[in-house]
């Protein structure tokens, strides 16, 4: 720990010192003086002298702001925060991989259905059979994203057969059913999850989500739709602005660029 960007705790101050310790140590998270591993309550005791309680309750603030998390026996670690550029096609596993997090999914469904509100979307009849692929996005083993695809049975089968806990889904859609995606839209906005939701994501019930609608297209036929809801407090947009142009840009997609 770097003694040296410290701030020393003004113990003649009303505001109590666990108050101090905690703006503290916000500064220094802004500053990125932390990697992922944070130091532990007995090095915080000896650098700010404070008491175990007084770090302890410090800490265990930053926690329930999102910003640090407790994983037991292994001590204290930064929560990282993954951030995808706007304007480009919505590729969650590329975020997380930037971030040197480790990414795994969970396969929670692949199944024939039917969806009136997806079928509708792919400007197909309401009772046209789908493949529903319905996945946990992971990042370090903790819930991230919930991700829900539909596709029209009668080009998607195939994909009954294919791994997709492990394989990419456009790579298994091209290889398995001849159909690439080549554009489309995508749409992003807050919203407040269901309870069923917030269990899944392992997340607190006033927790905010980004969901994330997709239309894929092959040409200028409609063959995906998808549904993400990811954790707002562990994702954020990202996009630049010049004011020399005045230009405002709509989101595209880019052939080629997307990671399914």
């Amino acid at each position: 720990m770097a003694k040296a960007r410290v701030v020393p705790l003004d113990r003649s101050s009303p505001v109590p010192l666990w108050a101090q310790l905690e703006a503290d140590l916000r500064r220094r998270l802004a500053d990125g003086e932390f990697s992922r591993q944070f130091p532990t309550d007995r090095e915080l005791v000896e650098t700010y002298e404070v008491s175990r309680h007084t770090a302890r309750d410090a800490v265990d603030r930053l926690c329930a702001a999102g910003l640090l998390e407790r994983r037991r026996g292994r001590g204290t670690f930064v929560r990282p925060e993954f951030e995808q550029p706007a304007g480009a096609l919505y590729a969650l596993f590329r975020s997380v991989e930037a971030s040197g997090a480790e990414q795994t999914i969970e396969l929670r469904a692949l199944t024939e259905c039917t969806n009136a509100d997806a079928a509708a979307h792919l400007e197909v009849a309401p009772d046209e059979p789908l493949v529903l692929i319905d996945r946990t996005r992971l990042a370090d083993g903790e819930p991230l994203a919930i991700d829900c695809v539909w596709l029209p049975a009668s080009v998607a089968r195939p994909l009954l057969d294919a791994d997709l806990a492990h394989g990419v889904l456009y790579h298994e859609l091209a290889q398995r059913c001849g159909v690439h995606v080549t554009g489309g839209w995508e749409r992003i906005r807050p919203s407040i999850p269901t309870p069923c939701d917030c269990e899944a994501l392992q997340m607190p019930a006033d927790t905010a989500v980004f969901t994330i609608e997709r239309l894929g297209r092959a040409d200028d036929r409609p063959v995906e739709w998808r549904v993400s809801m990811v954790r707002g407090d562990r994702y954020s947009f990202v996009t630049t602005w010049d004011p020399r142009t005045g230009v405002d840009r709509i989101p595209t997609w880019q052939t080629g660029t997307a990671v399914g």
